[in-house]
C-alpha cells in the first residue's frame, strides 16, 4: 500500500506494509478477516487461538503461518483439509488418525505410525500398505481380507496371511514366493486359472495327459 505526504508543496509517497496497518491488533477485526479469508493470518501479530481456529477452519491451510499450534489448532485444520497435516511437526495420534480416516494417504506425512493409525488407514483404503513399514499381522490381515492383491505389498507374509489373500481374491498368490501346498490348493479351489501362477513342477500338481 502506497501513502502520500506533502510537505512545503513537495510529494513524498512511501510504502507502507500491508501486515503494518494497526487494524491487525484489533481482536474483532482480525476474526472477522480469518473469517472471510483463512490466508489473512499471516498479517497478524500474535494471534489469539480464537483467531488461529477460525483462520483454519476457513483454510487449513493458514495452519503454514502459525507457529507451536495447539492440538485443537491442529485438529480443526486437518478436519477441514487433511493436507495440512504435512505442517504440522510431531502430530498427536489423535490428530494423526482425524487424517488418515479423512484419505489414508496422509499416511505418507507421518513418520512411525501406531498401529491405530496403520489400522485406520488400511480401513480406508487396503492399498495404504504401500505406506507402511513392517506392519503388524493383524494390520495386514485386515487389509488382505478384504482385498486380496493387497498382498503385493507386504514383504515375507506369514502364511496365515497368504492364505486369507488368495482366500479372498485366487489371483494374490501370483505375488507369493514359493507358495505352500495349502496356499496353492485354496487358490486353486477359489478358481482353476490360479495354476498358471503356481510352478507345475511342484510335487503336489498332478497333470494328466489326454488320451488319443
Amino acid at each position: 500500500m502506497k501513502l502520500t505526504f506533502k510537505t512545503s508543496g513537495e510529494a513524498i509517497t512511501t510504502e507502507l506494509k500491508l501486515k503494518d496497518l494497526q487494524c491487525w491488533y484489533d481482536e474483532k477485526y482480525c476474526l472477522a478477516a480469518v473469517e472471510q479469508n483463512g490466508d489473512a493470518l499471516q498479517y497478524i501479530h500474535n494471534p489469539s487461538e480464537a483467531v488461529q481456529l477460525a483462520a483454519v477452519k476457513q483454510s487449513g491451510y493458514a495452519l503454514q503461518y502459525i507457529h507451536n499450534p495447539s492440538e485443537a489448532v491442529q485438529m480443526a485444520a486437518v478436519k477441514q483439509d487433511w493436507y495440512t497435516l504435512r505442517y504440522i511437526h510431531n502430530p498427536s495420534e489423535a490428530v494423526q488418525l482425524v487424517a488418515v480416516k479423512k484419505n489414508e494417504y496422509a499416511l505418507r506425512y507421518i513418520q512411525n505410525p501406531s498401529e491405530a493409525v496403520q489400522m485406520a488407514a488400511v480401513k480406508q483404503d487396503e492399498y495404504a500398505l504401500r505406506y507402511i513399514h513392517n506392519p503388524s499381522e493383524e494390520v495386514q490381515l485386515v487389509a488382505v481380507e478384504e482385498r486380496g492383491d493387497a498382498l503385493q505389498y507386504i514383504h515375507n507374509p506369514s502364511e496365515a496371511v497368504q492364505m486369507a489373500a488368495v482366500k479372498q481374491c485366487w489371483g494374490a498368490v501370483q505375488y507369493i514366493h514359493n507358495p505352500s501346498e495349502e496356499v496353492c490348493l485354496a487358490a486353486i479351489k477359489q478358481d482353476s486359472n490360479a495354476i498358471k501362477y503356481i510352478d507345475i513342477h511342484a510335487p503336489f500338481i498332478t497333470i494328466e495327459e489326454g488320451k488319443d
